[in-house]
C-alpha cells in the first residue's frame, strides 16, 4: 500500500508526517485491500479562523473513496477527515457482509 503525501505552499514537519501515517494505519486494519492512500493538506483563505483543509483519497478495487473536511489546524482536519473515511468504510463493510449472508440466504433456498 501506498501513501502519499502532498502538502501545499508549505512543507511537513516529521511530527505531522508520523501523526498522518499513524491515523492512516487505523484505516487499513478496517480495509486490508485498500492500494494507495492519498492526503492532500492546503491553507485556504487567510480571514478564515478554520482555513486548514485536508483532502484524502482512498483507492481500492472496486469503488474509491474521497473526504474533504477542514478545521483549525492541520491535525484537527486530518482527524476529521479519518474519522470521516473510517464511518465509510465501516459502512461499506457491514453493506459486503449483509450481501453475502443475503446471497447465501438465496443459495440454501435453491
Amino acid at each position: 500500500m501506498n501513501i502519499i503525501i502532498q502538502t501545499i505552499n508549505f512543507r511537513e514537519s516529521t511530527e505531522l508526517k508520523d501523526f498522518i501515517y499513524d491515523k492512516l494505519d487505523k484505516l487499513t486494519i478496517l480495509d486490508p485491500e485498500i492500494i494507495r492512500m492519498e492526503i492532500t493538506l492546503k491553507e485556504g483563505a487567510k480571514n478564515n479562523p478554520s482555513n486548514k483543509w485536508c483532502s484524502l483519497y482512498i483507492s481500492h478495487p472496486g469503488e474509491n473513496q474521497f473526504v474533504k473536511k477542514r478545521a483549525g489546524t492541520y491535525e484537527e482536519s486530518i482527524i476529521l477527515a479519518s474519522e470521516t473515511m473510517e464511518k465509510i468504510l465501516r459502512r461499506n463493510k457491514s453493506k459486503k457482509i449483509r450481501d453475502r449472508k443475503s446471497s447465501l440466504k438465496i443459495l440454501k433456498q435453491m
